[in-house]
This record gives C-alpha cells, sequence and structure tokens, in this order.
C-alpha cells in the first residue's frame, strides 16, 4: 500500500493498493460517517484488502470533511480531485453511507468513474436525513448536491442496502431506485447498515459481486 497526497491539505491523500500481476479493473472506495471529521479513510481498508487480492488495483481516499476544513463543496472537489489523482485507468466508485452519496455524485460528474456500488447510501437529502445533510450543505445546494435531484446519473448504480438498517433506511434507496433509469435495487433481508461494509456477511458479498460486474464492463 502506497500513501498519495492529492493536495495540501491534511485530509487531502489516499491509500493506492496494488495487486500482483495485470490489475483487472480499478475501484475507488469512499468511506462514511456522514461527512464528519471523526470517521475516516480506516473504515475503507478491510474492504481494499479483500478487493486487491480480487485482483483490483484499489484507490481508498480521504476527503475534507465537516469540521475539518470540509462541506459543500469542497469536499465533493476533493473526491474528484482524488479520482483523478492517480493514473489506475476508468474506476468504479465504492462508497458507504454518506460516501455512497459522494460515490453516486462522483459517477455523474467524473468521465473516470464507469459506474458506482452504493452501500446503504445517503441518497436523498430531502428525506428521513435532511438534519444530517444540512450539516454538509445548505438547503439551496440540495439541487446540485442530492444524487436523487441529479437523475438520471448516467452511469449504472448498484444499491445495496440491509432493510434493518438504523442508520440511512432503505426507503433512501427504493425511493432512488424508483427514479434513476440505470439503477439497480438490492435489498438485503435482516441486514444492518455497517453490514455492506463487514466483509463475511451477504451484504458484503453483494457488493464485492458488484465491483465485479462494473468493473468488467470497463
Amino acid at each position: 500500500m502506497q500513501r498519495i497526497a492529492y493536495g495540501d491539505h491534511p485530509s487531502q491523500f489516499g491509500e493506492l493498493y496494488l495487486p500482483d500481476g495485470v490489475a483487472q479493473g480499478a475501484v475507488v472506495v469512499i468511506h462514511g460517517g456522514f461527512w464528519h471529521q471523526r470517521y475516516g479513510l480506516e473504515l475503507g481498508r478491510p474492504l481494499a484488502d479483500v478487493l486487491v487480492a480480487d485482483g483490483f488495483a484499489v484507490w481508498n481516499i480521504e476527503y475534507r470533511r465537516v469540521g475539518g476544513g470540509g462541506g459543500w463543496p469542497r469536499t465533493g472537489e476533493d473526491v474528484l480531485a482524488a479520482i483523478d489523482a492517480v493514473d489506475i485507468g476508468p474506476v468504479v466508485a465504492l462508497g458507504h453511507s454518506a460516501g455512497g452519496h459522494l460515490a453516486v455524485w462522483a459517477a455523474k460528474h467524473s468521465a473516470r468513474v464507469v459506474g458506482a456500488v452504493a452501500q446503504a447510501a445517503v441518497l436523498d437529502f430531502t428525506r428521513h436525513i435532511t438534519p444530517r445533510a444540512l450539516e454538509l450543505c445548505t438547503e439551496e445546494q440540495f439541487a446540485e448536491a442530492s444524487p436523487a435531484a441529479l437523475v438520471p446519473i448516467g452511469k449504472p448504480v448498484v444499491c445495496v442496502h440491509g432493510d434493518q438498517d438504523e442508520d440511512v433506511p432503505v426507503e433512501q434507496s427504493i425511493g432512488f431506485c424508483a427514479v434513476e433509469p440505470q439503477a439497480e435495487l438490492v435489498v438485503v433481508e435482516g441486514a444492518g447498515h455497517m453490514d455492506v461494509i463487514t466483509p463475511g456477511t451477504e451484504s458484503w458479498e453483494r457488493c464485492r459481486a458488484a465491483v465485479g460486474r462494473l468493473a468488467g464492463g470497463c
């Protein structure tokens, strides 16, 4: 694993994992934590370990967050800058919770992103999680920051969500998939919010399979 800075701010860096031999694709891992400074890219390391063993190049990124120089649009700008910072070819964006928001948002805005796997993602700022979204941006910015306001995304999006999610209601994914023409909904029965980033769970295996399918289309 190699740590690479893509800017001068302490949160503008990522960890690059390269497989043995020729990579079968590339993945950008975007961690969650409701965009807050107290959560970092360590949340993405277990996923990176699995995916690099699967033969992918993996770029696990950090970004400026609320309480640490972030907020909108700086947080989104960091994600796009990080994606452009390393030359690993077309990438699948894999993001959890608030990172799922950023993954889908990046799919809309970055030509390098071929699709997104949204893990228990925050997708509609106007429903369910609005008070948390208002910590990232103003209500006037919802139109540019909320994925539900940006459909069609123009890329395939696979939404994997547990029906027992205690932090981000599964209705976030259900509602988004109802309006996004290229979205696929995967609801995992009995799964909670952290299952999608816990290797060995059914939720994670569904995410892992989705990454492989999207990467195969590169």
